[in-house]
């Protein structure tokens, strides 16, 4: 059953999204050759607590650490270790954080120096095919248009859009229905309502679209070992047109980039 929420629940789920987003730009100052995940990690919850919040994914189904750190050729839900990340890497870092009884989760990939033109590619399709499939959520659409966005974008760039992990609904619980499969067929699925908040996440790879699960029952890889690309953004559906909840911005200034593609998603100015 999809939960609508009313405003004053968005503008709560605003709060707990936008402590993830600066809690990315924190962790983003210090991703750099030599730093290793389980570092990063500490930088994360440390930021989250400091803002009143809880990290979400902290004993979430057992998992053991703040941030889900998932490499080159890891898809998601990656475990945080003492590896330290080298030029040329690239790293999903994926964040959740409760707050006011609500969750936020966010997520975006790193490069880690310079990396190969190939992979900036991978990582600048999978990013904009989210904002092709958030343009898709809005009332009078359904969950297969989103989903059939995101996956024209990236398959018309050669690229493999993994089928069994999916963004999902958003709220008091990290899981709420709808699930948001980043493939579909126009028109199909659960429609959206008014109020409705999701987190859409494109998980792209490089190669095949095929994945496989490691004995630590977490860390997902891409089955042919070609890097794979991972980025999220909490959304909700406010007067019939989709609003970012979260932001990129924070990752944006610690890193020197200038950006307006989340302007036409937003109601607010940051």
């Amino acid at each position: 059953m999809i939960i609508a929420k009313t405003l004053e629940e968005i503008e709560l789920m605003r709060e707990s999204a936008l402590i993830v987003s600066r809690t990315l730009g924190e962790v983003a100052k210090a991703i750099k050759p030599g730093v290793t995940t389980l570092q990063l990690d500490k930088i994360a919850e440390e930021y989250i607590r400091s803002q009143g919040a809880i990290p979400g994914f902290l004993g979430l189904y057992d998992f053991p650490n703040t941030l889900c750190m998932s490499p080159n050729s890891q898809v998601v839900h990656g475990i945080p270790n003492n590896t330290p990340l080298e030029e040329g890497d690239i790293i999903s870092v994926d964040c959740g954080a409760i707050k006011n009884g609500f969750y936020g989760d966010h997520a975006y990939t790193f490069a880690v120096g310079e990396i190969d033109l190939e992979t900036e590619k991978l990582l600048a399709v999978t990013k904009q095919s989210l904002y092709e499939g958030i343009k898709e959520f809005k009332i009078g659409n359904r969950v297969g248009d989103v989903g059939y966005a995101i996956q024209k974008y990236c398959e018309d760039h050669g690229y493999g859009v993994v089928r069994e992990l999916v963004g999902h609904g958003l709220g008091r619980v990290m899981h709420e229905d709808p699930e948001m499969p980043n493939y579909g067929k126009r028109g199909r699925g659960k429609k959206f309502i008014e109020g409705m908040v999701v987190a859409i996440e494109p998980m792209i790879n490089l190669g095949t679209k095929n994945i496989k699960q490691h004995r630590d029952g977490w860390t997902i890889t891409t089955k042919d070992n070609k890097p794979s690309a991972h980025f999220e953004h909490d959304v909700a559906i406010v007067n019939g047109k989709p609003e970012l909840l979260s932001t990129f911005k924070y990752i944006y200034d610690a890193l020197g980039i200038v950006s307006n593609e989340e302007d036409e998603f937003r109601a607010i100015k940051l």
